[in-house]
């Protein structure tokens, strides 16, 4: 439904060029939800305002629903209208709401029809029909200033969907309003994805809006996607720093000879007896150092930090019999020098300094 190739966004500000998007490719299938996340400054703004051309792309192409949206910016009369009715096709979910305080709530979620040319009767039916759709069909007369943050922000997604859009953005549309509401706000984007067929592409940068609400996710620094895929795939993939920041862990080895493993669950194996059928099996001791639970996309999804006795060489077995059962499990650290033998300058005992994530068979 979404994609983009190579897109390029340059910032020229007091002669110094600043590089917003370096080279992004993304894809966003039909009928999901898609979450880009990043830090401040990683891009993730000016990769969603390209998308629907609020901003244009220095190099690249941006396709939606089969239009390639930058061939036809700047092309003459003809072209500008294509522009236009395949923009108005893509509804847009502002963080700050950008209501207009003058008008009612009903007038603003109709501006968009006017702008269309819907006569004032159509336009007023199917206003009230999206207020209905969001919740505050009782509201349609108040005023912006009369609402709460969670209801001005229903109020800007049913605007957006007054043209029947097939894709819906959302630039960081809950990070101005409290944990409940944004709650709120994602299970009715979660609903209309659903009710309506919406593709929805998210900007945030929280962790637990890709969580609770996204089908598919990528990470973005300096400009760049850096990782992407399911949520369910990146879960299950070694190393991932999206499943970092999902389900963060610490926890180092508490001794020598210790060797210590992330474990990812999900769908059934979730809610298995796994970790004590590996004890009772080996006849090994095992120390939890860190755990996190949680739904995501509907699915139960959990990582634990295990420490196991032994060097890795002697939990080969055990390690395999985890992945047998389905897990996805990354060595994180071993310790297979006692601490004891390991003198620093002065004499002083140090332990070894790990890696963050061992490679296997690595030493």
């Amino acid at each position: 439904m979404i994609t983009t190739s190579g897109l390029t966004k340059v910032y020229h500000s007091r002669g110094r060029e600043v590089t917003a998007l370096d080279g992004v490719d993304l894809h966003v299938r039909k009928g999901e939800v898609y979450g880009v996340i990043g830090q401040s400054g990683a891009g993730k703004s000016s990769l969603i305002r390209c998308v629907n051309l609020l901003e244009r792309p220095t190099t690249g192409t941006v396709t939606v629903d089969g239009a390639e949206l930058t061939a036809l910016a700047g092309r003459g009369r003809r072209a500008g209208r294509e522009l236009r009715q395949a923009r108005s096709r893509i509804g847009m979910v502002f963080q700050h709401f950008n209501l207009l305080s003058s008008r009612t709530v009903q007038a603003n979620v109709e501006l968009p029809l006017e702008i269309l040319g819907v006569p004032g009767r159509d336009r007023s039916r199917k206003a009230l029909e999206l207020l209905a759709l969001v919740g505050l069909q009782d509201k349609a007369k108040a005023y912006p200033a009369q609402l709460s943050g969670g209801q001005k922000q229903r109020v800007g997604i049913a605007r957006a969907l007054a043209g029947d859009p097939k894709v819906l953005l959302s630039d960081e549309a809950t990070s101005a309003l409290d944990p409940e509401t944004t709650r709120s706000i994602l299970q009715l984007l979660r609903d209309l994805n659903q009710q309506l067929g919406l593709t929805v592409l998210l900007i945030t940068h929280e962790m637990d809006v890709v969580k609770s609400v996204c089908d598919s996710a990528a990470l973005m620094k300096g400009g760049r996607i850096v990782e992407s895929g399911t949520v369910t795939e990146l879960l299950a993939t070694p190393g991932s720093e999206l499943a970092q920041e999902l389900f963060p862990l610490s926890g180092a080895a508490t001794g020598p000879e210790r060797t210590v493993i992330d474990v990812t669950f999900h769908g059934e194996t979730a809610t298995q007896p796994v970790i004590s059928q590996l004890a009772r099996t080996y006849n090994i001791d095992i120390s939890v150092l860190g755990a996190a639970l949680d739904t995501v996309g509907g699915r139960q999804v959990g990582r634990m930090r295990m420490e196991l006795p032994g060097r890795y060489e002697d939990n080969v077995v055990p390690v395999g019999f985890l992945r047998e059962q389905g897990l996805q499990v990354d060595v994180v650290e071993y310790v297979d020098t006692p601490i004891d033998t390991l003198v620093g300058a002065g004499g002083s005992r140090t332990p070894r300094a790990q890696p963050q994530l061992v490679e296997e068979g690595a030493k």
